[in-house]
């Protein structure tokens, strides 16, 4: 790797191996699938590390720790995704803010996006979250309420909407993992057969990932595994 300390560098290297060696044994081309680096609770300093790398998209779970990152990092040119779950009245600054929200899970949120980005003249890629786990801790719009959600989005074009993302049930049962990724991907292919576009699928974290592109991630968020221990736990 030419990295073999404990640096953010070489979990960096050590992540996109392991992601591609998950997608050659899944069958895959590893080009398929793209990591989003998620910096929640780590400062400023780390994601300027990371940038240094080349990196320049970064998750966020709370809209606060975003509006305090971006502020800070202002001359960069970065994307910020918000992947936790968000509140209505926080709206006015994910659409000032973000480039993308990952936990769009309801309609009131939808119209509180919607009306905020027309303030700001501005339009920003979404993904419907999918509650695939039976843990009540979870957020995400119930899987039979997805169909009804999708037609409904089709009247807020400020919303562009890419695809689905989910959170696996948190278990040391391969198989229940494994089938909250399948759920959402078999989700993803009936919407795409009654006329919706939905290429992206944004599901595995750090523990997991190697399941989720197994079951069709497109995309795979990982935090500590790049980042290192976080700081301050994360709810």
């Amino acid at each position: 790797m030419g990295e073999t300390a404990d640096t953010l560098a070489a979990r960096w290297a050590a992540v996109r191996q392991r992601v591609d060696a998950a997608c050659r044994a899944a069958g895959r081309d590893p080009a398929e699938v793209t990591v989003l680096p998620v910096s929640k609770t780590f400062g400023v300093e780390a994601v300027r590390e990371a940038v240094a790398l080349g990196l320049t998209r970064f998750g966020e779970n709370k809209v606060q720790e975003l509006r305090d990152k971006s502020a800070a990092l202002a001359e960069l040119p970065l994307d910020w995704v918000l992947i936790g779950h968000l509140q209505t009245n926080k709206a006015k600054d994910a659409a000032r803010l973000a480039s993308e929200v990952q936990s769009l899970d309801r309609l009131e949120l939808a119209e509180a996006l919607h009306r905020r980005l027309g303030a700001e003249g501005r339009a920003i890629d979404v993904l419907v979250q999918v509650k695939t786990s039976p843990e009540e801790s979870k957020h995400g719009l119930p899987p039979d309420e997805l169909p009804a959600f999708l037609d409904r989005l089709g009247g807020y074009p400020t919303l562009r909407v890419r695809g689905l993302m989910t959170l696996a049930v948190q278990s040391e049962d391969d198989a229940a993992v494994r089938a909250c990724f399948r759920r959402l991907r078999e989700l993803r292919d009936a919407a795409t057969a009654r006329g919706h576009q939905l290429p992206r699928l944004s599901m595995g974290m750090s523990g997991d990932f190697p399941q989720a592109i197994a079951e069709g991630a497109t995309e795979v968020r990982i935090g500590t595994a790049i980042f290192g221990r976080r700081p301050v736990p994360a709810k």
